[in-house]
């Protein structure tokens, strides 16, 4: 598949500050999770409301599945925010960025009438900030830079050598 990658300089460098904003909220998340001792996904999990509040609340009250949430949750954060600050491996933080903002939103998602325990910086109706973040990792999917500017140029250029190679 070939990427097109003939952007304007002003796309460019807006492509890359929007991925690394991005980069940045993930990454600060996880690591904020990180260092806190007590840090756990439980009241979250507890507080879900929609369609799929019992599948939530099953993973909650499962101190294994919590557990494993725990995990995911820290680990899978940093490492997408990582990617997409170093550019690497772009298009694949970006999908899981988006599977990580989809399960946030369906587990609080903005209705009318949701009353949420954990305060929200505004009014929502249907889209939140973890739909219009959803769409702006769309965009780096469709528009990527980590083969202009980030660590994605090199690997892309190594498995282009050991593919002609072989």
């Amino acid at each position: 598949m070939t990427i097109s990658t003939s952007y304007s300089r002003s796309q460019t460098f807006w492509l890359v500050i929007l991925r690394l904003l991005i980069g940045w909220h993930f990454l600060y998340e996880g690591l904020v999770k990180l260092i806190s001792p007590s840090w756990t996904a439980y009241p979250y999990l507890m507080d879900s409301q929609g369609f799929l509040a019992d599948m939530f609340h099953g993973i909650a009250q499962n101190s294994t599945l919590l557990d494993i949430s725990n995990i995911i949750n820290v680990y899978g954060l940093t490492l997408i925010g990582l990617c997409l600050i170093l550019g690497s491996f772009a298009r694949i933080a970006s999908a899981g960025g988006i599977v990580f903002l989809l399960l946030y939103y369906l587990s609080h998602p903005p209705y009318i009438g949701s009353d949420y325990m954990m305060p929200t910086e505004g009014s929502y109706l249907w889209i939140d900030k973890n739909v219009i973040e959803m769409g702006a990792l769309m965009v780096l999917i469709y528009f990527p830079t980590s083969r202009i500017i980030g660590l994605d140029r090199y690997i892309s250029r190594l498995t282009n050598r050991i593919s002609k190679k072989a």
